[in-house]
């Protein structure tokens, strides 16, 4: 008896009335992610691969469609379609190179150019480079100049590549396609591979004669100075475009993007999380006790902050508009969020030590808090003694 099939519809994850399109398009996104070139040596992948493809040959195909409606798949024990699984299936009539052209394209580097081959015009490669720059150069901006290496058409050739006087010839390989159609046989028979053409590298045109002056490129080099201007409010990370100054395109194409990444160095006071600072800001007990005037280092320099009297250790303070304007706006800006941690002295001179025992003894004498607890309780142990021996 036949092993029991997955319903193909089910398999292909299409409904019923799915049309050719949908049928195909599930078939494409199932046999891409299946594929055993995707998936060396993992059966369950090579299963699901060939059981899909088994059923996109009935689906994609009308009359067998109809039979599968009518009949299921015992339209195709026994005859033509033979019941050994998917070794046996038929599958004359079933068109795979459109699939298998761009599935085998995606996989291997080749692929389609739009449909209209390599020898149109093509945009240039962007080009990435990196700048540093300090904690308040982010928060308000700043200019910065970058040194790079940048191509230019050659003046020699006009970016031909080809000796003065000579020009470019079409490429006998791909006849100026710029691409090459290989064939190459699978268990479903001939299917067809687009690829690059290795002769021309996909511009559709060879050059006999190299200009002496680019060595037949097309294109110089040349050390150059970019302004790159950092907005305010950039964060660690963030790349900055700058529109045309990438590579050269091809065939006339434009040029590529040049991307510049930001860094933003460490601040030894100040972190930042998104548009908000923060900071820690030590305050004297006195301070914390009684109140007073605080300096508080900002981005923005120096601002005065009155203490509340008793105020308490990782009180928080929000010093509004103080902290990242935003990329959008710079007139919107972020908050400075600081910490007061009340600051313990570690060294006090004899004077001090005196007058902070007398404080002491004014707040609360917690100096000698425990000590006298300690003696209360052992005279409340011994009055408890004594009343029980003289009641016995």
């Amino acid at each position: 008896m036949a092993e029991s099939k997955r319903d193909y519809y089910e398999v292909l994850g299409v409904g019923k009335d799915a049309d050719d399109g949908a049928i195909k398009k599930a078939y494409r996104v199932l046999a891409k992610k299946y594929h055993p070139d995707m998936n060396p040596g993992d059966a369950e992948a090579e299963k699901k691969f060939k059981e899909a493809s088994e059923a996109y040959a009935v689906l994609s195909d009308p009359e067998k469609r109809r039979q599968y409606d009518q009949f299921g798949h015992a339209a195709f024990e026994g005859g033509a379609g033979g019941a050994g699984g998917f070794g046996g299936f038929d599958f004359s009539g079933a068109d795979f190179s459109d699939i298998f052209g761009d599935i085998f394209g995606d996989l291997f580097g080749g692929g389609r150019r739009g449909g209209r081959g390599g020898s149109g015009p093509m945009r240039g490669a962007n080009i990435r480079k990196s700048i540093r720059i300090t904690f308040e150069e982010a928060i308000f901006g700043c200019e910065k100049e970058l040194e790079l290496i940048l191509k230019d058409s050659c003046t020699a050739c006009s970016g031909t590549g080809a000796k003065p006087g000579t020009s470019p010839e079409t490429c006998s390989k791909c006849g100026g396609k710029g691409q090459i159609v290989y064939a190459s046989q699978s268990f479903f028979g001939t299917v067809q591979n687009v690829q690059t053409c290795p002769n021309c590298g996909g511009s559709g045109k060879v050059i006999k004669e190299k200009c002496t002056s680019c060595s037949g490129t097309g294109y110089t080099s040349s050390k150059k100075k970019i302004q790159v201007s950092i907005p305010a409010g950039i964060d660690n990370g963030q790349s900055i475009r700058i529109r045309e100054k990438g590579e050269p395109g091809l065939n006339g194409g434009p040029r590529g993007d040049l991307l510049v990444e930001v860094n933003v160095s460490r601040h030894p006071i100040f972190q930042r999380q998104e548009m908000h600072i923060f900071s820690t800001v030590p305050i004297s007990f006195a301070q914390a006790a009684l109140g007073g005037d605080i300096r508080v280092a900002t981005v923005d320099g120096e601002v005065i902050y009155t203490v509340k009297p008793g105020t308490k250790t990782d009180t928080k303070v929000r010093l509004k508009g103080k902290g990242v304007p935003s990329l959008r706006d710079s007139r919107v800006r972020g908050d400075h969020y600081v910490t007061l941690v009340i600051q313990t002295p570690d060294k006090l001179s004899a004077e001090a030590k005196e007058a902070l025992r007398k404080f002491d003894q004014l707040a609360g004498n917690t100096l000698n808090q425990k000590a006298e607890e300690g003696k209360t309780k052992k005279k409340s142990f011994f009055k408890d003694k004594m009343k029980e021996v003289f009641e016995e």
